[in-house]
């Protein structure tokens, strides 16, 4: 089996400007961070991201390298909006899709099986359809046995991406993943649908000889690059090896971009975590 380990700057090398990037995690839970950071310090702009939103998009939106987001949400949990996501959407900085959750969920899955949509319930009879004027209906071939109705779902179309990025708790080398929290999320999908997948992770193993099987969420044929970035959800959650940074998740949100990036964005990801440690110190 291949050796599938890089660097961030290696995996951020393989993206381009106008690409279609998905974001696994949800909302600010283990969401890839260190890749996201890494992103932030190419030149690589003009994105169509597709994420259950976190800090990932507000701070992609922050720096405008947003062209278009299909999202469910953009939240940090904790604090329900997140603030420069709101910001660059209320200016009108980049164009917006948002869809229910589970129509996401069944973008991913259309787009993993190399479907075009998928039907489904979700959607029908509120105002996603309004706001989405694009989305069509398809209506059942086939009749209710019990009431001889066709039913009319929305035909959710395929959330295909050009790559994906999404953080784990373990990988090895050839790009088997582990998540050990309470929830998958939809990382598995993100893989599945994207043309590349990169995954990081808080530590690489050799083996998963005693791992339990339905832990295992990533599998290997569907990733492309794995890099070992310890903390590398921070601040978001990625339990049980570490929680939310709640202190430094309200300082990012109540901070002027310009002033936050001056201070922990200004050099690679060692840079970031000891900035991010020297402020906890601080505190202290």
């Amino acid at each position: 089996m291949s050796d599938k380990t890089m660097t961030a700057d290696e995996v951020i090398s393989r993206l381009r400007s106008g690409m279609t990037l998905g974001i696994g995690g949800w909302g600010s839970r283990r969401k890839p961070m260190a890749l996201v950071r890494a992103l932030l310090r190419s030149q690589v702009t003009d994105l169509t991201i597709v994420s259950y939103g976190g800090p990932d998009v507000g701070m992609l939106a922050a720096a405008g390298r947003i062209r278009k987001l299909v999202a469910a949400f953009v939240t940090l949990d904790s604090i329900p909006l997140e603030p420069h996501f709101r910001a660059a959407r209320q200016s009108g900085a980049f164009e917006l899709t948002e869809v229910d959750e589970a129509m996401f969920m069944w973008g991913l899955h259309a787009a993993a099986n190399r479907l075009p949509f998928m039907p489904v319930r979700a959607g029908i009879g509120s105002d996603v359809m309004r706001v989405n004027p694009g989305l069509r209906t398809v209506t059942s071939p086939y009749e209710d046995p019990s009431t001889g109705i066709r039913e009319t779902f929305v035909a959710m179309p395929a959330l295909c991406m050009d790559a994906a990025l999404v953080h784990v708790n373990r990988a090895d080398r050839s790009g088997n993943g582990q998540y050990l929290g309470p929830d998958p999320y939809f990382d598995d999908l993100f893989c599945e649908a994207a043309d590349d997948a990169y995954v990081s992770c808080e530590r690489l193993v050799d083996r998963f000889d005693d791992a339990v099987p339905q832990t295992l969420l990533v599998n290997r044929h569907s990733v492309t690059g794995v890099v070992e970035t310890p903390s590398g959800a921070h601040p978001t959650s990625c339990v049980p090896d570490h929680d939310r940074d709640e202190p430094f998740q309200k300082l990012y949100a109540t901070t002027p971009w310009p002033e936050f990036t001056e201070r922990f964005l200004y050099g690679d990801e060692k840079a970031y975590q000891s900035a991010a440690q020297a402020w906890h110190e601080e505190r202290r």
